[in-house]
């Protein structure tokens, strides 16, 4: 691995990290009171076009103070984040080896519950109920494992935001980046829930070595055809571009949950694919949309920065290369770490 191949981990992790810390305090707000909402606090608080953290109104009970601009010097704990860091535990532990099973035992012994939500904790509750004792410890499950999927969030986002790691560990293998991303996402969903994933995957491992225009194409051969992620991602695509597009995804998802997989990732397509020169545009833009406002910051971050653009550094400066996490043994990590420990698994998987 060249310092090429260094540089674009270090302005992925760079990107989804600021993206996340973007999204993070208006993630509320937007999921419980909507777009509308969303959009009139960044009115108020001048921050249209979204190209820079978000101020901070008081007495707003959805927005926490403490993840808005000027207000934090690390990033923030958050599950978008945990997950990429227990992606690569799992690699380092597991390799190209990696199964379901040995996720289920990770989430396990280091994802604390209260840190699930949706298809995580449900599939977490069924680990719990059903698992044998040992488990944890090395043991089979004692159980069917596929029964963690079988519940009524198994197509929310959750899969798609524990999946990019796969893919910057695997540059210009998409195929192997889809497996690992896979071997994930069936712990907990089923459908379009794991195509979400597999897309994040498959797309961050093809744009190291791709055009963006070649490299979407690269993901497309890993989602089915005639399911709901493909039309996601061709709609995303279709309005890229278009500043505006974000309504016509809007109005396709009316009435959807703002968690769900298809919405988000169309509107993922369409703020990475509308910016690809423009990291602030990126996921300002993404998460002045709404829906899921972090995980999408993340997620857009991730992608911009593999293609090895430098991310401006009012977004770096602010959290200076602290990374809060919420994990068992683990409650923060400094990004050179990060970027250290990435590069040395995709040696590994090389």
């Amino acid at each position: 691995m060249n310092s090429e191949y260094q540089a674009r981990i270090k302005t992925a992790w760079q990107g989804r990290i600021s993206g996340c810390q973007l999204g993070k305090p208006v993630e509320m707000l937007s999921m419980r009171k909507g777009f509308n909402k969303l959009d009139q606090y960044l009115d108020a608080a001048n921050s249209k076009p979204l190209r820079d953290y978000i101020p901070y109104i008081p007495n707003n009970q959805l927005v926490n103070q403490s993840w808005c601009k000027n207000e934090f010097s690390r990033s923030e704990p958050d599950d978008d984040i945990n997950y990429s860091f227990l992606a690569l535990l799992m690699l380092e532990q597991f390799g190209v080896k990696l199964r379901t099973e040995d996720v289920a035992r990770t989430w396990l012994k280091l994802l604390p519950v209260g840190s699930t939500y949706t298809a995580e904790r449900a599939a977490y509750k069924v680990m719990l109920e059903q698992g044998d004792e040992w488990f944890p410890e090395g043991q089979p499950p004692g159980f069917d494992l596929g029964l963690c999927a079988n519940n009524p969030f198994n197509d929310w986002i959750g899969a798609q935001i524990r999946a990019d790691v796969y893919g910057w560990v695997c540059p210009g293998n998409p195929e192997l980046a889809a497996k690992l991303a896979t071997a994930d996402a069936e712990l907990s969903h089923r459908g379009d829930g794991v195509y979400g994933a597999v897309l994040v995957a498959a797309l961050g491992a093809a744009l190291q070595t791709e055009a963006p225009n070649v490299a979407i194409k690269t993901a497309l051969r890993f989602i089915p055809a005639n399911t709901g992620a493909e039309r996601a991602i061709k709609l995303g695509l279709e309005q890229a571009g278009d500043p505006k597009g974000y309504r016509k995804i809007h109005s396709s998802y009316e009435g959807w949950s703002p968690v769900h997989t298809l919405n988000n990732l169309a509107l993922v397509i369409w703020a990475l694919f509308s910016n690809l020169d423009d990291y602030s545009a990126a996921i300002g833009d993404v998460v002045s949309a709404g829906w899921d406002t972090d995980c999408n910051g993340a997620t857009v971050g991730a992608l911009w920065g593999l293609q090895g653009k430098p991310i401006p550094e009012h977004w770096i400066q602010p959290w200076q290369g602290q990374v809060g996490l919420s994990l068992a043994g683990y409650s923060s990590i400094g990004l050179e770490e990060l970027v250290d420990r990435t590069v040395a698994v995709a040696l590994e998987l090389k």
